[in-house]
């Protein structure tokens, strides 16, 4: 994952990541077709854990000032 913030929402990417599995799931698909749809779900889900690990960066920031405020 480069340094930008993705254009993609991690909203965006949970939805098409469930999409790729009620695809895969569904059956029906070429070798190729599946083989594609598993990348794609592949990269989805590394931006969906780049969503997650920036929000758990931004709670471990803002918890240290939530705690000196209430002192």
């Amino acid at each position: 994952m480069s340094d930008t913030e993705p254009t993609t929402t991690y909203e965006q990417a949970r939805e098409e990541l469930a999409d790729v599995v009620r695809r895969l799931e569904a059956g029906g698909l070429t070798l190729e077709e599946s083989l594609a749809l598993w990348e794609r779900g592949e990269e989805l889900a590394k931006l969906c854990q780049h969503w997650l690990d920036r929000a758990r960066e931004r709670l471990a920031a803002a918890a240290p000032a939530d705690d000196a405020d209430r002192s």
